[in-house]
């Protein structure tokens, strides 16, 4: 008798791919403060302060659909407005991250919950749910948070669109273990079902919002649960379906951590 060939790993190429864009436009970029075009000290934050703005997502600017005069920080040039068309920086927003830890953040997210639902929907599914969900997500914050501070106040990062990847993951492997670092133990490396350790996020987003859909640090965890949320449904409209009995990740992608 013959041994069948075990299949090959899946290859992830558009979650890898949105990482690495990631990451790139974040080195790129002066809020790395790796580039020496934008200069150094009090130079560098200026240029990081214009291009957060440039490149951002301002909530009221997508519910008027006109860019807002851009007004530079506090002992910074003035560089005038940009040429912003507010529906296109939801995409661009995306794609720009606001510190190392931001990026590491979002990323670990991406890379742990990504692949396994990509094999699922396939790349192009996977890619057109991403920036549905970060549309969505964005846009329903921009609906919470009109009229209170957070309006006008620039918006960068894929969180709003990870957070529909790990919705969507939890409907469809819900079962999936997860191995996680716990703070409180140390930093032991323990497995969790995925229902778990998203459901034990999804609180923590919950509990951390206000009624202006944001928190003290200025996160905007509306966007998180709203992008969470949509991820979800549309798991159990559709994917789910067509997975039906799906408890855990494909054979190629057996175990996740975060």
């Amino acid at each position: 008798m013959s041994r069948l060939p075990r299949p090959s790993p899946y290859l992830p190429v558009m979650t890898y791919a949105l990482i690495l864009i990631c990451v790139l436009v974040f080195l790129a970029g002066p809020v790395s403060g790796l580039d020496p075009f934008y200069g150094s000290g009090a130079a560098r934050a200026c240029a990081a302060d214009a291009y957060v703005r440039h490149w951002g997502v301002v909530p009221a600017e997508l519910l008027n659909n006109q860019a807002l005069p851009f007004h530079a920080a506090a002992g910074c040039p003035a560089v005038g407005d940009f040429p912003k068309i507010p529906a296109l920086s939801v995409l661009t927003a995306m794609f720009v991250h606001g510190g190392w830890v931001h990026l590491a953040g979002n990323m670990l997210f991406l890379f742990v919950f990504g692949a396994a639902l990509e094999e699922r929907l396939g790349p192009l599914a996977f890619l057109l749910l991403y920036v549905a969900l970060g549309y969505l997500a964005t846009y329903g914050y921009a609906l919470v948070a009109a009229g209170g501070p957070g309006a006008t106040q620039t918006l960068v990062g894929a969180s709003g669109a990870i957070a529909g990847v790990l919705g969507a993951y939890l409907r469809v492997f819900p079962k999936a273990r997860v191995t996680s670092l716990i703070p409180m133990l140390f930093f032991l490396p323990l497995r969790f079902p995925a229902w778990v350790v998203l459901g034990f996020w999804f609180v923590v987003q919950w509990v951390s919002i206000d009624a202006a859909g944001e928190a003290v640090p200025g996160v905007a965890y509306a966007a998180h649960l709203i992008g969470f949320a949509g991820g979800f449904l549309f798991a159990w409209l559709f994917a789910s379906r067509r997975y039906a009995g799906a408890s855990a990740p494909p054979a190629s992608i057996q175990e996740s951590s975060s």
